[in-house]
């Protein structure tokens, strides 16, 4: 038996057109695509860290405290006499009441600026006269008050080493406005 005529040809004819350049066409908007979301999301991811990083600095900001209801005790650990005096007499100028004045008593060895030693119930405390005494060393001892002692070390220099009452409100807004970014 033969095959029955058919009237259509056995190969098709091409169209002339190409797949290829509408196919590229689609690869290089899908890329752009990807591109403009990858660079969205890493932009939120930035600043997710930023605020992040805003809030970790306001919570280890020193609190806002009255000069008026710290009790501190001024040691000299230096070889200049009436340094403790001196400093003593510009604190208690700003409020601050100053229980006690003398020669440093205990046997550590103090360096820089000075440093400033509290017990737990006195961190705040300490951290507000950080503003103070900039550069100050912290040292955390066993005592149950919350006194402070700021102890003056052989670096220091009267009056330069003492921040101004000007920086150390400079100082609490920056905290403070960073507390309110979160």
């Amino acid at each position: 038996m033969s095959a029955p005529p058919t009237d259509r040809p056995a190969v098709r004819p091409r169209s002339g057109r190409r797949p290829i350049p509408p196919l590229i066409f689609l690869l290089v908007l899908a890329l752009a695509a990807l591109a403009v979301w990858w660079n969205v999301l890493q932009d939120e991811q930035d600043r997710d860290a930023a605020q992040a990083a805003a809030c970790t600095t306001a919570s280890a900001a020193p609190p806002s405290l009255d000069p008026t209801t710290l009790t501190l005790r001024v040691f000299n650990a230096t070889d200049t006499a009436g340094l403790a005096q001196s400093v003593a007499a510009d604190l208690q100028g700003r409020g601050f009441v100053v229980e006690e004045v003398a020669n440093d008593p205990s046997d550590r060895e103090v360096t820089g600026v000075g440093e400033i030693r509290h017990g737990p119930r006195g961190t705040d405390a300490a951290a507000y006269v950080g503003l103070v005494l900039r550069g100050a060393g912290d040292h955390l001892d066993t005592r149950a008050t919350a006194q402070v002692d700021l102890v003056i070390g052989p670096e220091f220099v009267f009056p330069d080493s003492l921040a101004t009452p000007q920086q150390v409100s400079a100082a609490l807004s920056t905290a403070q406005s960073a507390a309110a970014a979160c």
